[in-house]
């Protein structure tokens, strides 16, 4: 990243270190249960956001780490390295807190962010539908004024945390008649809030320890004050200014996955023989990698140009849209042909390459299909 000082330098460091030490004693020994229980235990939380790894690009006025996107990079570069991007630390931290920051007010910000850094509350964002995926304007939850506050009715589904959250930032319509226009994002504490459900826990073919639910909101009631920012009817553009971010967010994670899977398959070529010679030693093995090498340092590359405009405030829609698009498509692509280089192994669930592999397919749905990322790429030409 360009631009960046020694003290930063060295400050980044020392945090990456206590990232690193922090998943090695408190999530790798954990990740075999987690992954049978469908979700990453509710202690972790605590412990993270006593580590001070919650919130890091948050304000330190509002409990954060005082951080910016860089620290929230590393925290998902780490959970990469370990194969473990089932720990939903950037949805909570890089998704959802800066909608608090930027559109809260400030008492919503005092209430819910310090709460947010110590692990005690666990967020979510419900977008997504069972009939309005991508298509935001199509959403059919309702939040309907009534006295002092709002009724909301409807169902999401595919909502990440769900099963563990506290705090459900909810988009809805509170102008059914207004289209986009007519959006506003609520925030529903759930603790005691009557009329709001879990579903299931749903079963994916990847990322197993990450709980993915159904929430059901049947007039649930919530104050005014938990309408963000206190205006009604911004939702849609609160969502679309943060949508770069959350799609940065994902290409980091399919950089750091490729370059983790890159690393893990020359070890595992270097030392499996096959007649009479390690796998390394056979020209395509070598070409393999190192297609697969060049793709995730021109990634690599591509990704921190990305990071440096948003640092700036300069990363359009377009290109946030061309980093998750492109990072993703390649993750797919060199994950599946290191996996073959595993042979048989590969698709043992005990080997990482597996989980990498299956863990990788969600990258090019969620944050936008990737054919949606077409589409606006497409628009600025």
């Amino acid at each position: 990243m360009d631009n960046i000082t020694n003290e930063q330098a060295a400050e980044l460091t020392l945090f990456r270190d206590s990232v690193r030490r922090f998943f090695a004693a408190e999530v790798v020994p954990h990740i075999p249960a987690w992954r049978q229980a469908g979700m990453v235990a509710r202690e972790a939380w605590l412990r993270a956001g006593a580590a001070g790894l919650l919130c890091a690009s948050m304000p330190a006025e509002f409990g954060g780490g005082g951080g910016d996107f860089r620290h929230e990079a590393i925290l998902i570069e780490e959970l990469a390295a370990i194969g473990f991007g089932d720990f939903a630390i950037s949805l909570h931290n890089a998704i959802i807190a800066p909608y608090l920051l930027h559109y809260g007010t400030e008492a919503q910000k005092r209430r819910w962010l310090p709460r947010m850094a110590q692990g005690e509350m666990i967020a979510a964002i419900a977008m997504t539908e069972p009939d309005a995926g991508s298509d935001l304007q199509g959403i059919r939850t309702t939040a309907r004024r009534v006295g002092d506050g709002y009724v909301i009715n409807g169902q999401k589904t595919f909502i990440s945390n769900g099963q563990l959250a506290d705090l459900v930032i909810v988009a809805a319509k509170t102008r059914a008649d207004a289209g986009a226009k007519g959006i506003s994002l609520l925030a529903v504490e759930t603790a005691g809030a009557h009329g709001f459900r879990r579903g299931r826990n749903l079963e994916k073919i990847g990322k197993h320890a990450q709980d993915t639910s159904e929430l059901f909101f049947d007039d649930v009631v919530v104050p005014a004050e938990n309408l963000l920012g206190g205006e009604p009817d911004r939702g849609f553009v609160q969502l679309m200014q943060q949508l770069p971010q959350e799609r940065l967010v994902i290409a980091v994670g399919a950089v750091a996955a490729m370059e983790a899977a890159v690393t893990e398959t020359i070890a595992h070529a270097k030392t499996r023989r096959a007649f009479g010679k390690s796998l390394f030693e056979f020209q395509n093995t070598r070409f393999v990698l190192a297609e697969a090498k060049t793709t995730a340092e021109v990634a690599r590359a591509f990704l921190e140009e990305c990071i440096t405009r948003l640092l700036a405030g300069t990363l359009d829609v377009a290109t946030a849209a061309m980093a998750k698009y492109w990072t993703t498509e390649m993750q797919g692509k060199v994950i599946d042909a290191c996996l073959q280089i595993f042979g048989g192994y590969g698709y043992m669930a005990e080997y990482p390459i597996a989980h990498r592999f299956t863990d990788a397919r969600v990258q090019r749905i969620y944050g936008g299909s990737n054919e949606i990322m077409k589409e606006l790429i497409a628009r600025s030409l």
